[in-house]
């Protein structure tokens, strides 16, 4: 393991020593407000030293996967009304800079009332792209109650075999997150083939926008 991932690992193991099962629910919420502290290594830890360390059991399980659910839900809102109050103004104001324009946000916010229910609950069960679907739902003002309730259903359904492996394995569970790295990556070079592709397709808008205007 990497220095960095590490520390992060003492940094929350200490939160558990002090704070207990609220560790759980802040770890998850600044993950879900778009600061990099992976579930992958908070829920396992849950799964090990406030579960197992604890013979608290599968009810045990359940518990630390409700508190990492709550966790992320908080943490989406937060993302969330940061899309709704600030996102279509910047992008508005500087959107140009990265072929974003005020169509792209009507067309956001047509894909989030027609299919945004599985974009966020989908999303959530996907490394990465689970940490940031909440700043564009709200840049498309989906329905905040609908997203809650994916946003919270999906996460609880990542976390509780996150837990599980940390109940089943204990320390072993470091392995486990070695193996499931490797599909970090594949999914962030779909993320970078989608940017190019949007930028791409952007970039021949534009310009056959230009040659119209000039005829």
């Amino acid at each position: 393991m990497s220095g960095l991932e590490n520390m992060i690992i003492d940094m929350v193991k200490s939160w558990f020593d002090t704070m207990g099962w609220w560790a759980i629910v802040i770890a998850m919420a600044i993950e879900s407000a778009c600061i990099p502290l992976p579930s992958e290594i908070t829920m396992p830890l849950a799964g090990w030293l406030m579960v197992a360390e604890r013979h608290l059991g599968w009810p045990g399980v359940f518990v630390a996967g409700f508190d990492g659910a709550l966790g992320n839900l908080i943490g989406s809102l937060i993302a969330y009304y940061l899309g709704v109050y600030a996102g279509r103004p910047l992008i508005e104001r500087y959107g140009k800079w990265v072929l974003l324009t005020g169509k792209d946000i009507d067309r956001a916010e047509a894909f989030f009332e027609n299919r945004g229910e599985w974009a966020v609950f989908i999303s959530r069960l996907l490394p990465v792209v689970r940490t940031f679907i909440s700043i564009p739902a709200g840049v498309a003002r989906m329905s905040v109650w609908r997203f809650s309730v994916m946003t919270f259903v999906g996460s609880f359904i990542w976390s509780i075999p996150l837990v599980a492996v940390g109940y089943k394995w204990g320390p072993e569970w470091e392995s486990f997150r070695a193996h499931m790295r490797v599909l970090d990556y594949p999914i962030m070079a779909v993320i970078v083939l989608g940017a190019l592709w949007f930028g791409w397709h952007r970039v021949q808008d534009i310009r056959t926008a230009a040659e119209l205007s000039g005829d």
